[in-house]
């Protein structure tokens, strides 16, 4: 009996459905054989079709729908290999064995069938976690083109508070890729840009046939808030297009900037990039100079806090104060709060591990959904997917658009912006 339980115990673990085959329990045997034969076909095709070509696997990764369907497949899974270890269980007649065999014989089993049940049963939640984030964030269907043999992709962080009107789009880049090879360029733009043009046939021409141009309050920040208080009514089919009036005016300010066709928006609330960072536990900066949290004054006298320099581990909340601290103190700046948002960017792809993900994903999709507005496509997403997958260890270049890099904010040269990053793309 001892040597019965010994190979039903082996069968069972090593070939699920076996143990039930040599016990004469051939229904459930054939069963459980099959579904593991089907799980190792879909394992062994899924790694093909990730040589020969991943993007297939990347639709099917990216399909709301699909993924749930593996979700319950996976949970099935969990389901049978519970049923089998308890039958199990019963084919080996524990009050047969010896007393001492008994109570080891019984854990065993128990042991194994709750790690692959708990096992399938997790990746099961993932699996639902991961549809029902790309289904809340990804809503659109349908592919665009490339321009140009590159997508660009405008990044927008908002933070609308209490102490001002509306919702001010207070940090703008462009997301550059090529089309083929994946090569990735951040074009930063500052919030304090002035004379703004519109791309051709933007409606915003005809109100600013010059630019964006009233002074200091005519900001590239200011321009979202400007149309959504003022001009909704020149974007009638924005929203069912995916984007609010005041996002399609901003991109069409971008396309003029720039001369770049934008592919796709992504608007990023800070509050919710917060809630990001702490999902993943934090992140690490190593600060160059001493920075005020709250305030208004250059000299920081009215600030709740500081920052103090060297390398410090942030939570969500400090590393958005870290990103957003913008007052003259030690020589801060817009254009420095633009390169520490790049740096809180980098520290996080950087630090985040695989590992991390996995076991923060619930916290992280939560996260996510508040985060991330778009108008990318569940389509277009495994586009993009693949082609950070084929730039993987290159890493982005980055183009800032500021004073320190020869680029006038007051009265900007649109011509050599525009032809700086054409060399940066093509050069």
């Amino acid at each position: 009996m001892r040597k019965r339980a010994r190979w039903l115990f082996w069968l069972n673990l090593l070939l699920p459905g076996t143990a039930q085959l040599v016990a004469g329990r051939r229904v459930l045997a054939r069963f459980a054989i099959a579904a593991n034969l089907i799980l190792w076909l879909a394992l062994l095709a899924a790694v093909a079709i990730a040589f020969i070509d991943i993007n297939l696997l990347l639709v099917f990764a990216t399909s709301p729908v699909a993924v749930n369907i593996f979700g319950w497949m996976l949970l099935g899974y969990g389901v049978l290999y519970a049923v089998l270890g308890l039958n199990t269980l019963a084919l080996m007649k524990l009050g047969r064995l010896p007393a001492r065999n008994r109570l080891s014989a019984l854990l065993s089993v128990l042991v194994v069938s709750a790690l692959l049940t708990t096992t399938f049963a997790s990746a099961s939640s993932l699996a639902h976690e991961q549809a029902s984030l790309v289904g809340a964030i990804f809503t659109r269907t349908g592919f665009v083109g490339a321009v140009d043999g590159r997508y660009n992709i405008m990044l927008v962080g908002s933070d609308s508070g209490s102490d001002r009107f509306g919702m001010r789009t207070d940090s703008v880049s462009v997301l550059s890729l090529d089309a083929l090879t994946g090569d990735a360029l951040n074009i930063g733009i500052p919030r304090n840009l002035q004379h703004a043009p519109f791309s051709d046939g933007s409606p915003m021409q005809a109100l600013w046939p010059h630019g964006y141009n009233c002074g200091d309050t005519c900001l590239l920040n200011a321009i979202n808030t400007d149309v959504m208080n003022n001009h909704k009514d020149l974007y009638p089919n924005a929203r069912s297009n995916g984007i609010t009036p005041g996002l399609q005016a901003l991109k069409e300010a971008v396309q003029g900037i720039t001369g770049l066709t934008i592919s796709n928006y992504v608007l990023i609330d800070m509050s919710g990039f917060k809630g990001l960072i702490n999902a993943l536990g934090g992140v690490t900066i190593n600060v160059k100079i001493r920075l005020p949290v709250g305030g208004k004054l250059d000299d920081g006298s009215d600030a709740r806090a500081f920052i103090e320099p060297g390398v410090q581990h942030m939570s969500g909340g400090m590393a958005l104060w870290y990103a957003r601290s913008r007052h003259g103190l030690n020589g801060n700046s817009d254009y420095a709060r633009m390169g520490r948002q790049r740096e809180v960017e980098n520290a996080l792809i950087k630090q985040v591990s695989p590992t991390k993900l996995l076991l923060n994903f619930q916290s992280i999709a939560t996260a996510g959904k508040k985060m991330i507005t778009t108008d990318i496509s569940s389509d277009m997403l495994a586009v993009y997917v693949n082609l950070a997958l084929k730039n993987r260890g290159n890493g982005m270049r980055t183009l800032e658009l500021v004073p320190a890099n020869g680029f006038d904010m007051i009265n900007p040269n649109f011509s050599a912006i525009r032809a700086k990053i054409k060399g940066q793309l093509h050069g």
